[in-house]
């Protein structure tokens, strides 16, 4: 999908396109529609992550929130959305071993009990082994270093799928 096209939608077209770019926060597509034309996808990625870092602490630790716990209970009852569940499914977090899937939970329960959010990180370009050790390690980080990275990892996201959006060869590309 062109620039131009983009900048032509219409807000409720952008905000049903754009809207899960930022897992569940249509609001910030909704805030940064008004700031076109875009003069490229960059700026438009640059837009997003601008109001994103405009946000009080409270208002990231927010964005986190609504991030589904990595092989958590939504995966394997279809309430995830289309894209995390693809995300998800992409890195083998549905055909985890009982092992990995048990290490798996009690690891989202520490991170979540410890951080008051989920963890985060841009599955697409990980693995499942990346994914659990990194998981491991970053349960022990200060909650401030938490929350940036969290954050750092909802812009990865949010990056490739804007790109799987507009770019027709795009796949893990940063």
């Amino acid at each position: 999908m062109d620039i131009s096209v983009v900048n032509a939608l219409p807000y409720e077209d952008f905000v049903n396109i754009f809207g899960n770019v930022v897992e569940k926060c249509p609001l910030i597509t909704a805030a940064v529609w008004t700031r076109r034309p875009f003069t490229s996808l960059n700026a438009l990625e640059a837009a997003i992550n601008e109001f994103i870092d405009a946000l009080p602490e409270s208002g990231k630790e927010g964005i986190l929130r609504c991030h589904p716990d990595l092989a958590g209970k939504h995966l394997h009852s279809g309430a995830l959305t289309r894209e995390s569940q693809e995300e998800q499914t992409r890195v083998g977090m549905d055909a985890l071993s009982s092992a990995e899937a048990s290490q798996m939970a009690r690891l989202n329960a520490e991170y979540k009990g410890r951080f008051g959010f989920p963890f985060v990180i841009c599955a697409r370009m990980n693995d499942k082994v990346t994914i659990l050790r990194e998981l491991s390690e970053r349960c022990r980080n200060e909650r401030a270093a938490e929350r940036a990275r969290g954050i750092a990892e909802v812009k990865k996201i949010c990056r490739l799928r804007l790109q799987g959006l507009t770019l027709s060869d795009a796949t893990n590309k940063l």
